[in-house]
């Protein structure tokens, strides 16, 4: 079995798009059956992200933790003792390509560590997506971590000590453990999942505060940035 693994803090506006693209998915005629379970590990929620799992019949569990690790690694947990053999882990801005799990399963390795790219941006936002691929590094072999695109075998997961507590880079904390415990390791170019370029994220120091330390660094001209902003 796969269990797909979704930490959401208030994210009912991007929800219903991540848990439409992971049924699509889940049901690649590449998987061969093999089985998938979402769960959505809704966090400290206050907006409507509850009624949006409901509306897509997606199982949820609820935490107060205000921490997407411990999100992480309460579902992770419901999932292996359900018996996951392969965890497959994004985030609820993000959207994941058809072939996602299959690359993930196919891929001949521990972990799966995949690529990001920001998904649809206005106009007057043009600028960040030249703007941050040009500060990431691309092709196998790119040594990016992103929990919006990571998977890992749950017995190489429970070696490493699985998801820590932590409020960001919980993805980069586990992904060295599990180098440091010998596990093996795809740093994959494709496929790609395509994540929000908000700049205004949920967590200190998460994916959205990169963005902003981005567009900050461009010096951008004051017209842009105020749109930015």
């Amino acid at each position: 079995m796969i269990g797909v693994l979704v930490p959401a803090h208030n994210e009912a506006e991007h929800l219903m798009e991540c848990l439409r693209s992971l049924a699509i998915a889940a049901a690649h005629p590449g998987l061969a059956g093999e089985p998938v379970q979402i769960i959505v590990a809704l966090d400290a929620c206050t907006d409507g992200s509850a009624e949006v799992c409901a509306r897509m019949a997606t199982e949820t569990l609820s935490l107060q933790a205000k921490c997407v690790g411990a999100a992480r690694a309460a579902a992770a947990g419901v999932l292996i003792e359900r018996g996951a053999a392969w965890l497959a882990s994004t985030d609820a801005d993000s959207e994941v390509p058809v072939d996602w799990l299959v690359a993930q399963r196919r891929a001949g390795a521990d972990v799966f560590c995949g690529v990001v790219d920001l998904g649809e941006l206005a106009p007057q936002q043009a600028w960040l997506r030249s703007c941050f691929q040009r500060s990431e590094r691309w092709g196998e072999g790119h040594g990016r971590v992103h929990g919006a695109n990571l998977g890992v075998s749950a017995a190489a997961y429970g070696r490493a000590g699985g998801f820590a507590a932590k409020r960001c880079s919980e993805d980069v904390d586990l992904v060295h453990r599990l180098e440091a415990a010998g596990a093996s390791i795809r740093w994959a170019s494709a496929p790609v999942v395509t994540t929000s370029g908000r700049l205004s994220g949920r967590a200190v120091g998460g994916f959205a505060d990169h963005l902003a330390s981005l567009a900050a660094s461009e010096a951008l001209p004051a017209p842009q940035l105020a749109l930015a902003s």
